[in-house]
């Protein structure tokens, strides 16, 4: 029981690992996008002020009284193209080494960017006057900021965001505008507009909060998926995953009893040496692509491909109460579908398949870094072997004396072939045909 909960524990820190990674490198990835923006955005009002500068000279000389403020204003938004490239930089080396950008240094950059309109605010309220410059342009940029930082997905940080910039908005205001002293409408005024800003602010980190929750549910979901998919082989069906999913069946060591069947090409090997190797992989793709379709169709699983053949799997890592019905009913459709198949080729395939019913043990089986799911038990040997009798009985379905007794009466067309000797065991067999 210990053993049981310390691999389950396991298994959901790793799972919990691969979730935080990919979280990280999501939010990574969204910072980059509002980075970009936030250069293509100080690009874009460089490039439109020099336009304006460049056409009607006089229209910037009403704002700025100078040249002064201009070029510091020049400085400025370079210094601050320079600083997010820099960021961006950054970013991406964390997102290439798979780190998450330190909280005090998101806070910081908050700060800086936030800050970068107020520092505008401060450079026109000197040339043209408190009035004009804080009724003009400069103080929706804020908006800017408050809107892009949605996409840091982080509450704290959208909602600090706004915060300051309702607070340098406000104390910049008190601070240069006269006509606003306590009591005056003014004041009123500039409160209201920072609260309006904050609440923007509040607004955007909520709205990040619900996409980051969106995100964590899709990430979460594709890390099951993944890890449900590499644990048991990319050839389980996308129907057993989302079930694997949403029974939350685990993948620790248990006893199971399963329907094992082997399937194997007969003559393949002959076959193939008259054909290059791609008509081979062909012909052995279609032929495989139908029958693991049947498979699906009936609840089956392929464990593991081996070479011109497979080992699938009824009862596990699904329970299911008719496994021996399942593998039986797949098996049948096999052999017509081989039948359709070989009408329509020049390379006919006959199969040989093998089925027995019995415990397992079900589970995870290999090394820290890579493992696969699997059964062992005594069972799969034996239906390896029953597989392996078809060429001395010249037949194409055998199945055991447990898989017969759990047929019943849709079991009434086996045909017995009595007690046989099968290799590596000392005693001998019940053994029936089908088909």
């Amino acid at each position: 029981m210990v053993s049981f909960a310390n691999r389950k524990n396991r298994q959901h820190t790793a799972m919990s690992e691969d979730f935080e990674r990919e979280l990280t490198r999501e939010v990574l990835r969204t910072e980059l996008l509002r980075v970009r923006a936030l250069i293509v955005t100080g690009v874009v009002i460089v490039v439109f002020f020099t336009a304006i500068e460049l056409i009607d000279p006089r229209v910037v000389e009403r704002v700025w009284h100078g040249t002064s403020g201009r070029a510091q204003l020049y400085a400025l938004m370079t210094g601050f193209i320079l600083f997010e490239l820099w960021v961006h930089a950054q970013i991406r080396r964390n997102l290439r080494l798979g780190r998450d950008v330190p909280v005090v240094r998101r806070y910081l950059s908050a700060l800086i960017e936030t800050s970068v309109p107020t520092v505008i605010l401060i450079l026109q309220i000197r040339s043209m006057g408190a009035s004009q410059a804080l009724s003009y342009v400069t103080p929706l940029v804020y908006f800017i900021f408050i809107i892009l930082s949605t996409l840091r997905l982080d509450f704290r940080l959208s909602t600090f965001t706004g915060f300051v910039a309702a607070a340098e908005l406000f104390v910049v205001a008190m601070y240069f505008d006269a006509t606003g002293a306590a009591g005056d409408p003014e004041t009123y005024f500039h409160a209201v507009r920072s609260t309006i800003i904050l609440i923007c602010g509040v607004l955007a980190g909520s709205v990040g909060a619900q996409l980051r929750r969106q995100f964590a549910a899709s990430i979460a979901a594709a890390t099951a998926r993944d890890r449900v998919t590499n644990l048991f082989g990319q050839h389980v069906s996308p129907q057993v995953v989302e079930r694997l999913m949403a029974e939350g069946t685990s993948a620790a060591g248990d006893l199971r009893r399963v329907a094992v069947m082997f399937v194997d090409f007969r003559g393949f090997t002959a076959g193939a040496q008259s054909r290059t190797p791609q008509e081979v992989v062909d012909r052995l793709d279609g032929a495989f692509a139908v029958l693991v379709d049947i498979l699906d169709r009936h609840g089956g699983i392929v464990n593991k491909f081996l070479g011109d053949g497979f080992l699938a799997l009824f009862g596990a890592p699904l329970e299911a109460a008719d496994a021996a019905h399942r593998s039986v009913a797949a098996g049948r459709e096999m052999l017509t579908a081989m039948d359709r198949i070989n009408a329509q080729t020049s390379w006919p395939l006959r199969i040989g398949i093998g089925i027995h019913f019995g415990e397992v043990v079900a589970g995870n089986i290999g090394s820290p870094r890579r493992k696969e799911y699997t059964v062992i038990g005594d069972t799969v040997n034996f239906a390896s072997r029953l597989e392996a009798l078809n060429k001395e009985f010249g037949s194409q379905l055998l199945i055991s004396a447990t898989v017969r007794e759990s047929l019943g009466d849709d079991g009434e067309d086996a045909v017995a072939l009595g007690e046989v000797t099968v290799r590596g065991y000392e005693q001998k067999v019940a053994v029936f045909r089908l088909g």
